[in-house]
């Protein structure tokens, strides 16, 4: 089948077979390419419209039992900055990126040993309850790998989204990765939380070893443990890792966006501010995405993730940085209760919650 016919079909919302998703993740020339983010344009607006959802970022620590191989603050590597923000410096940063307008505080944080200790864990519980009650904003949490008893907790303080990337489906590539961490155990967090009522987003990593074949078996994972949010992002190298990449990619990470926003047209898909900051933002929303995600107040001594002090502190990870950018493409940032409507509609059912 051609691609501009394997297009058609996954315009109209066909169900693709495995060799039809390969071909879209493989456009031929420059033309196909524009033809596939231009589909996926068209798949989103018929969805969601011209309205987006945007994140505000609060890591808020980042010290971490796990040495992944990715990740600048992997266990022992000396060159990452370690901090551990007080509630006190959570609630007042949240509550100034409600103020500037995000739909969403997203917490993240390393597996920090504090957090599981009683003492930590229930500050934790203390955090997101205020988050979500006292400031009145939707939640996302991103602990890492918990028992289904705490994920329960999370849910009942308040926590409205789960958050745990599984990097990727192949399993050996995963230990690469991941190296001491259990695959079916991280799996299953997303199954955990959504019995507990929580939404869920997954996320894979391009350029740390992955080919085709381990995207085409990410996005049918994602597909059909049915996260709500489903994320892809870059891998950048960082000071003191082991991946010293990126390697050599089959699949762009906008090309990806791309298709799991064709295969998947209702979900949430992100553009990161993380990987190459307000300047990325275009094309990543120009490829499907509809969500902007890292948000992070100038000043507020916090990190991003893949490029830690990306534009934090030269106010282009604003609000109304972002604002105004959509303004140039036609789009525009969504209400709160818009927001609040979709998570209302998508939120799993209590199955499994007892």
């Amino acid at each position: 089948m051609k691609f501009e016919d394997v297009l058609a079909k996954a315009e109209m919302e066909e169900k693709l077979d495995v060799s039809e998703v390969f071909k879209l993740l493989h456009p031929a020339s420059d033309d196909e390419r524009r033809l596939l983010f231009s589909a996926a344009r068209h798949v989103r607006e018929r969805e969601f419209g011209s309205r987006m959802f945007i994140y505000g970022f609060v890591y808020f620590s980042t010290f971490c039992q796990n040495a992944c191989s990715f990740c600048l603050y992997r266990h022992g590597n000396p060159h990452a900055t370690r901090y551990r923000k007080s509630p006190q410096d959570v609630s007042d940063t949240a509550a100034r990126l409600r103020d500037d307008g995000v739909h969403l505080i997203d917490l993240t944080m390393g597996e920090d040993p504090f957090y599981r200790s009683y003492e930590g864990f229930n500050s934790l519980l203390d955090v997101v309850n205020e988050v979500r009650n006292d400031l009145d904003m939707p939640v996302m949490i991103s602990p890492g790998t918990l028992p289904k008893s705490e994920i329960r907790m999370l849910s009942r303080a308040g926590a409205d989204w789960y958050a745990c990337y599984q990097e990727t489906h192949n399993t050996e590539l995963f230990k690469q990765l991941r190296p001491g961490q259990d695959y079916q155990v991280r799996l299953y967090q997303k199954k955990w939380a959504r019995e507990c009522r929580m939404l869920c987003e997954e996320g894979v990593m391009i350029g740390v070893g992955e080919d085709s074949q381990d995207l085409l078996v990410s996005l049918a994972e994602m597909s059909r443990i049915g996260t709500q949010q489903n994320r892809v992002m870059s891998f950048v190298p960082q000071a003191g890792i082991p991946l010293d990449g990126p390697a050599h990619r089959d699949v762009d990470e906008l090309t990806m966006i791309a298709v799991m926003r064709l295969i998947m047209p209702d979900r949430l898909i992100p553009a990161s501010l993380d990987v190459e900051g307000l300047d990325g933002l275009k094309p990543r929303l120009d490829a499907g995405a509809n969500v902007v995600t890292s948000i992070i107040p100038s000043g507020s001594g916090l990190a991003g993730v893949a490029q830690h002090e990306l534009d934090i502190d030269s106010d282009k990870r604003s609000v109304d940085a972002v604002r105004q950018r959509l303004g140039g493409m036609g789009l525009s940032l969504a209400s709160r209760s818009e927001y609040q409507n979709w998570i209302d509609d998508h939120r799993p059912s209590c199955a499994g919650e007892s």
